[in-house]
C-alpha cells in the first residue's frame, strides 16, 4: 500500500526553526498574531486539514513570517499545492465553533463589567440621597396651615402668674421708682444672658427655633414679608426651609445661610 499522507513542503518546520533561533515561543507568537496556540502548532505542523481553508492559513503564513523576519511568498509559493479549494461543510463545523479568548480579555471585560456596577450603584446612591432631601423640603415647606400656631394679640388685662412663668421670652415692665437695688441686681444678668434672633421672611418659609434645653421657641410656617424675633439661652438649634428667602440676624450680626443649605432647607446651630 501507497502512503497517502500529504508531502512536506518545508515551510512549517521553516517558520519553527525561525521562531526558536529568534527565541520566541509558541505562545508568545500565538499572543502577537492573535491567533490560537493550537492553530499556529498546527501550521508548524502542517496540518492544513486542521485549519479553516487556504485563505485563512495564508494569512498566517504571511504574518509569521513577518513576525520571524522571513519573506512570505516564496513560502506561500511552495505550499499553492497543498492549499486545496475550501469544503463549504468543514468551513461552516469550523466558524460554529466558540472563539477563543485569551485570559487577559475576559479580565479586561470583567474590570468594566464589575466598573459599570460601581457607578451604577453610586448613581443609584445619589438618586435615593436627593429623593429624600426633597421630601424632606417639601415636607418642611407646605405643613398645614392648621397645625400651625396662631399668634393672638397680648391682652390688657393683667397676666396670670401660672402663665407668666411658663412663658420663656415675656417681661413684665417694672417702674423705676418701685425696683429696688437686689431686683435690679438679678434683672441685670437675666437680660445680658438672652440673645436675640430676627428672622425676616421674603417669601413663605417654615422656621423652627429651639434653645439650649431643647425648648421650642419658634415652630411655625410664616407668610412672606413678616418678621420673627426671639429671644432665648443659646446654644440655639434652626431649621429652616426656602432658606435662600429668608435674611437672619443674631445679636445685630448678619448671618448667611447659605453654607447650611441643602435643597431649600437650612439646618444650623447659632452658639
Amino acid at each position: 500500500m501507497t502512503s497517502t499522507a500529504p508531502e512536506k513542503t518545508g515551510v512549517g518546520e521553516e517558520l519553527a526553526r525561525a521562531r526558536q533561533a529568534q527565541g520566541l515561543s509558541l505562545a508568545g507568537i500565538a499572543q502577537q498574531l492573535k491567533f490560537g496556540a493550537r492553530q499556529l502548532e498546527a501550521l508548524e505542523q502542517e496540518r492544513f486539514d486542521a485549519l479553516p481553508g487556504g485563505t485563512f492559513v495564508r494569512g498566517m503564513v504571511r504574518g509569521y513570517a513577518r513576525l520571524v523576519k522571513i519573506d512570505p511568498e516564496p513560502l506561500i509559493g511552495r505550499m499553492a499545492g497543498r492549499l486545496d479549494a475550501p469544503d463549504a461543510n468543514r468551513l461552516a463545523a469550523r466558524f460554529s465553533q466558540p472563539v477563543p479568548f485569551s485570559s487577559a480579555s475576559r479580565r479586561t471585560n470583567l474590570a468594566y463589567a464589575l466598573l459599570s456596577l460601581a457607578i451604577l450603584g453610586v448613581v443609584a446612591a445619589v438618586a435615593y440621597e436627593w429623593r429624600e432631601e426633597r421630601a424632606a423640603a417639601a415636607r418642611l415647606k407646605f405643613v398645614p396651615a392648621a397645625e400651625a400656631p396662631v399668634e393672638r394679640p397680648p391682652r390688657a388685662a393683667a397676666v396670670p402668674p401660672s402663665h407668666a412663668a411658663s412663658t420663656a421670652n415675656a417681661r413684665v415692665p417694672v417702674p423705676a421708682a418701685q425696683r429696688s437695688p437686689a431686683a435690679e441686681e438679678r434683672s441685670a444678668p437675666e437680660a445680658a444672658s438672652a440673645d436675640r434672633i430676627v428672622i425676616y421672611c421674603e417669601r413663605e418659609s417654615w422656621i423652627e427655633v429651639k434653645d439650649a434645653r431643647g425648648r421650642v421657641l419658634l415652630s411655625q410656617l410664616n407668610p412672606a414679608g413678616c418678621e420673627r424675633v426671639v429671644e432665648g439661652e443659646p446654644p440655639f438649634s434652626l431649621v429652616i426651609g426656602n432658606a435662600q428667602h429668608v435674611r437672619l440676624t443674631y445679636n445685630d450680626r448678619s448671618i448667611d445661610l447659605m453654607p447650611h443649605v441643602k435643597v431649600e432647607v437650612a439646618r444650623l446651630t447659632l452658639p
